[in-house]
């Protein structure tokens, strides 16, 4: 059992584990996710880490089809600027590895925003934190457990 899915358990939530066998050759972990598990693409996100001008490292959950608009993110966090964590930092922070990093359970909490298309569907896709885990659970499980805001995340300005 990873963190992720005892967090989830802790918190009383109600999701479902699917379990995949991980080709370490992929480096698209969204694409095998897809593939592997036959999943609307629509309804896998990935868990990004940014950095904020100011340091703080948050978390920004969007669709695997969609890259993040770092200016969206800065505007919702009101910050001057954000940028991609490095993947040592995102790894150090989370306690995941790259292509495993699960919103829940990380090692330390981040202010977290889900992209609003997310409220969209009665589930969806997260990585469970590890690779080849994935979680089903109901968007709203973000705010209950990580009380994370809903925003637009994509579109525009992609960085």
């Amino acid at each position: 059992m990873t963190p992720a899915v005892v967090a989830l358990s802790k918190a009383q939530q109600k999701f479902r584990v699917l379990e995949y066998t991980h080709n370490p050759s992929i480096q698209n972990y969204g694409d095998e996710v897809i593939e592997q598990l036959g999943l609307n693409s629509l309804h896998v996100f990935k868990t990004l880490l940014a950095e904020l001008h100011n340091g703080e490292v948050v978390v920004a959950i969007v669709p695997v089809t969609s890259l993040l608009n770092l200016k969206a993110l800065s505007k919702i966090t009101k910050s001057k600027k954000a940028k991609m964590a490095e993947v040592a930092v995102a790894e150090r922070r989370t306690g995941y590895v790259a292509g495993g990093i699960s919103p829940f359970g990380q090692v330390r909490e981040h202010r977290t925003f889900v992209d609003e298309s997310a409220l969209l569907y009665d589930e969806i896709f997260v990585s469970g934190g590890k690779r080849g885990l994935e979680v089903a659970i109901s968007p709203s499980s973000f705010e209950v457990v990580l009380g994370a805001t809903y925003a637009p995340l994509t579109g525009g300005q992609n960085e």
